[in-house]
């Protein structure tokens, strides 16, 4: 099974990636991504849709 999930910008704040991810046994994701109100390659760390 898959979920989709938000990327979040730990600088911004921003949520500018929407991602699927595997519901069993995942962690939580955190890749490194380009954030366009910065412009530049920050941490981004997963977030469900408030």
């Amino acid at each position: 099974m898959r979920e989709y999930v938000w990327l979040e910008c730990t600088e911004s704040g921003d949520r500018n990636y929407r991602v699927q991810k595997e519901t069993r046994g995942a962690d939580r994701l955190e890749r490194k991504k380009y954030c366009p109100r910065l412009r530049k390659v920050t941490i981004h760390k997963e977030s469900h849709k408030k």
